[in-house]
């Protein structure tokens, strides 16, 4: 399999340089110069993504693991992602892959129909584009959606949101789910800590709500004394409520110090219960909280009469009362969400998959 292939969203500038058009960064490249993402290169008169069929590994999680509480609960999904990353977070927790400028760390290559042919093998619910953000690996992403829909397997992009509006319309019309960074809600925090900018997120946000049928929740990581002030959090969720409506369901994750903030504290879990109280307040009906032993702040309740559902301990399914329609059972209110006849079961586990080389 070629290493360099063909890559969409660019344009040749009057300068000779040609721009990448898939996020607003809009690089602008020389001959053989690569953009920020380090994956996306000029080769000739052309863009190439030199990570096509690579990835840095595959294995098998659990879909809350994503995290997606409302997506198929309990079931399995095949993890991959490749390298690179069109974002600079400072606190990035997968740096390793999406901070690699080595191409050697690709250990694992796949062809689009490979990885759809292990994941039914393995039994799997879905295929997740995650570890690095999968829109600077969009053709790859895209093509192995369409390989895993022939074979009636889900596909989930676990993203940033930092793209521009086509390649977002074309990238999306080949995903079943989404879980979005919402990183913060301030410019500031987005210029300063990722080197980006929030609205190209907030759009993503808005337009999967009001223009596709992805089914989508939000994560956002809480970083002491960065994003987790009362003010903050009740902005990002009034927004919510007000732009996307209450029952998309946010997550409110423990930072851990890490890359280049290893100087910060880790969050106090009493900082994710603060949050959740903060969204709950502000109307959002499904908050939870991520990287901390809570199984209240993991329990999906009703909407309607606020009885618990799915009980959860880490990524255990301890309760599940969702009906086989997708209800409660308790006041028949739907549950928002994709839900089989019955649950998944999948588990806490995590088992690391190698596809064999005879199979790209």
């Amino acid at each position: 399999m070629s290493l360099e292939y063909p890559g969409r969203w660019w344009h040749r500038l009057e300068d000779g340089r040609i721009q990448c058009d898939l996020c607003p960064r809009d690089c602008k490249l020389n001959e053989g110069q690569r953009g920020f993402c380090f994956v996306r290169q000029r080769a000739g008169d052309q863009m190439v993504l030199t990570t096509y069929g690579r990835s840095s590994g595959f294995c098998v999680d659990p879909i809350e693991k994503k995290p997606l509480n409302h997506f198929y609960p309990g079931s399995s999904v095949l993890s991959f992602g490749t390298a690179g990353c069109n974002l600079g977070c400072r606190f990035c927790q997968n740096w390793d892959i999406s901070k690699s400028r080595e191409q050697d760390r690709l250990m694992d290559q796949a062809s689009p129909e490979a990885i759809a042919q292990e994941a039914q093998r393995l039994g799997c619910k879905s295929v997740a584009f995650t570890y690095n953000d999968p829109v600077i690996f969009a053709e790859y992403a895209m093509d192995v959606a369409d390989a895993c829909h022939a074979r009636g397997i889900q596909t989930v992009a676990v993203t940033a949101g930092y793209m521009h509006a086509e390649p977002r319309r074309d990238f999306y019309a080949k995903m079943d789910a989404a879980n979005v960074d919402l990183k913060a809600f301030t410019e500031d925090f987005y210029h300063r800590v990722t080197f980006s900018k929030l609205q190209p997120i907030l759009e993503t946000l808005e337009y999967l709500k009001h223009e596709t049928r992805v089914w989508f929740e939000i994560t956002t990581l809480l970083i002491p004394g960065q994003n987790d002030s009362d003010a903050e959090l009740s902005q990002l969720s009034e927004w919510v409520v007000s732009k996307l409506g209450p029952d998309v369901p946010v997550h409110f994750s423990a930072f851990h110090p890490d890359f280049k903030m290893m100087d910060v504290p880790p969050t106090p879990p009493a900082t994710l219960t603060r949050a959740r109280q903060i969204a709950k307040r502000a109307g959002l009906h499904h908050v939870y909280t991520g990287n901390v032993h809570d199984i209240e702040g993991d329990t999906t309740s009703c909407g309607g009469c606020g009885a618990s559902l799915i009980v959860r301990d880490w990524y255990q399914l301890l309760e599940y009362r969702v009906t086989a329609d997708g209800k409660c059972p308790d006041c028949g209110a739907r549950v928002p969400g994709r839900f089989d006849t019955a649950p998944g079961a999948f588990g806490r586990r995590r088992i690391p998959v190698r596809i064999q080389a005879s199979r790209v």
